[in-house]
């Protein structure tokens, strides 16, 4: 099997080089790129590889413009520091998506994975189509609640924001009546479109659609109004702006 890794950070593709000789030792890097002009003159002149490692942000831009220019039929494993990007990484041929940091273990189940899918199988095409739809059935589209005696099923569409309070996860309409719900902040994270929802901070989950203005806070963080929610810790912690204006400029 060759492998074509597109990362821009020298050691974490001297570790991914390193986890899959570990791997198999019988794995041949067909090369290793860091920007998407190299990418695209390499993908244009070179013959394809079985499977390709591809980081999300490389020096030059968002790799989703190296199919812009490419007709990539590869299979495409994403290792990645960012979660906001997963629905339309599975647009273009993912196999998987490894948020960084990468293991042995991580990637050993995402390799495996290809081989079931893909080695010495035809209809490419209609395995990815399948592993998309299948990824596209895990987001909730609703949330079942109960409320006193009475049970109520809601659209996560209506959901302006996810929030904790006092330990407790909870969430907010426009009609401004607030839920509990029985996950944790993570597992609802993990439960919704990431196209739609973004983790400003350790507290709040909000819905880009309900996004009133957004203010500068201080040299390095934001302020988010919601339309119909207040708070004052809607604060974009500092380590998340930069991948919050990613997810708002798609």
């Amino acid at each position: 099997m060759t492998v074509l890794i597109i990362e821009d950070e020298q050691h974490a593709a001297e570790k991914l080089q390193n986890l899959l000789h570990a791997l198999d030792p019988d794995i041949k890097i067909a090369g290793t790129l860091s920007t998407i002009v190299e990418s695209i003159n390499w993908l244009n002149n070179n013959r394809d590889p079985d499977l390709i490692l591809m980081d999300i942000q490389l020096d030059d831009g968002i790799c989703f413009e190296i199919f812009e220019a490419v007709n990539v039929t590869v299979p495409i494993i994403f290792t990645t520091a960012y979660d906001s990007y997963a629905v339309r990484a599975f647009k273009v041929n993912s196999v998987d998506y490894l948020l960084k940091p990468i293991n042995e273990e991580s990637l050993g189940q995402a390799i495996e994975k290809y081989r079931t899918l893909f080695e010495n199988r035809p209809a490419r095409e209609e395995k990815f189509e399948r592993l998309y739809s299948e990824f596209m059935k895990s987001f909730k589209n609703r949330f079942f609640v109960k409320i006193g005696e009475k049970y109520h099923s809601i659209s996560v569409k209506e959901i302006e924001v996810f929030f904790i309070r006092d330990r407790a996860t909870f969430f907010r309409t426009p009609d401004q009546r607030t839920y509990d719900v029985d996950y944790s902040l993570d597992q609802v994270q993990q439960k919704v479109d990431p196209d739609r929802f973004f983790r400003i901070n350790r507290n709040y989950l909000i819905n880009i659609d309900a996004i009133k203005e957004i203010l500068r806070y201080s040299a390095h963080r934001l302020k988010v109004s919601l339309k119909h929610f207040e708070s004052e810790n809607l604060i974009v912690s500092r380590e998340k702006v930069r991948d919050f204006k990613k997810w708002l400029d798609r």
